[in-house]
């Protein structure tokens, strides 16, 4: 018999924490803003120094190829 692996929700994926660029400490997700134009902006905080980034947010599907 074969096995099935499924892939998990791409809600249940971990969001991968951008390190600081000042103190390269791990960064906090603080807010997820929506894009109608492309994919959403994802604003990370960093506990330590207080430095604010945004990245755009990854499609899980196609980033996992």
């Amino acid at each position: 018999m074969s096995e099935v692996y499924a892939r998990p929700e791409p809600s249940l994926i971990p969001i991968p924490r951008p390190l600081c660029p000042t103190c390269q400490r791990r960064m906090m997700l603080v807010r997820i803003g929506s894009s109608c134009i492309g994919p959403d902006l994802r604003i990370f905080e960093c506990p330590n120094c207080g430095q604010v980034c945004g990245r755009p947010a990854e499609d899980p599907v196609t980033s996992a190829k």
